[in-house]
């Protein structure tokens, strides 16, 4: 590895610590170093002395009351819930083209490139547990985030996914600014609620979202 080389590093690795000072939510930011538009295929001397952002959509995803089915049906019953919890989440999001990002114990964080996929990734999987034992929630966010060594990611729109879905009621999916346009045809919009949400605030017109009564899943 060049001086050169090690010098840039440690100038990108700088700035990277000076990252709370950004507003990830934007899509401008006044922070020196941080581009929130590029491609991925710049020069390596460009990309290790800035701060890329990236636009993703999180949607966060977990099994309600799942610590008192373990008390009431037992461990094995449990692990049996989580296993086919996890075969079905990762069938639903390779069929839509979303990234699992990480297990959460009872739970995922789901990224799509593409808000649209997302929706539809935690709606289908909210759906699919409809009269089961156990019910699924989840909340969806996006905008522009730091990609933190290349598999963590850093900002408001997930940490605002992630307090979505922990806002949730059982078999509720809620949402906040995502662009109309991205809402799946077969989905709808069910109503709205107002809602404090720990480390992000007062939130309004969040959107409970579903799909159309005469969607069937097969």
């Amino acid at each position: 590895m060049s001086l050169s080389f090690d010098r840039r590093l440690a100038s990108g690795r700088a700035a990277l610590r000076a990252t709370p000072r950004l507003e990830l939510g934007c899509r401008r930011s006044s922070v020196s170093g941080t581009s929130p538009s590029q491609t991925g295929m710049e020069d390596p001397r460009d990309l290790v002395e800035s701060i890329p952002l990236f636009e993703r959509a999180f949607a966060f995803i977990d099994l309600c009351g799942f610590t008192s089915f373990i008390s009431s049906s037992g461990e094995h019953a449990a692990i049996d819930a989580l296993n086919a919890f996890r075969v079905l989440t990762r069938d639903i999001a390779t069929r839509r083209g979303v990234r699992i990002a990480k297990w959460l114990g009872d739970g995922a964080m789901l990224v799509g490139v593409e808000v649209g996929p997302a929706i539809a990734a935690a709606a289908e999987l909210i759906a699919r547990y409809e009269g089961q034992p156990l019910a699924l929630r989840g909340g969806i966010a996006h905008g522009w985030v730091l990609l933190f060594e290349g598999d963590d990611y850093i900002g408001r729109p997930a940490n605002l996914a992630a307090r979505l879905c922990d806002a949730a009621r059982p078999g509720e999916l809620l949402a906040v600014g995502y662009p109309a346009s991205t809402l799946p045809p077969w989905m709808q919009v069910l109503g709205t609620r107002s809602l404090t949400l720990r480390g992000v605030g007062r939130i309004r017109r969040v959107q409970r979202l579903g799909l159309d009564p005469d969607v069937e899943l097969f």
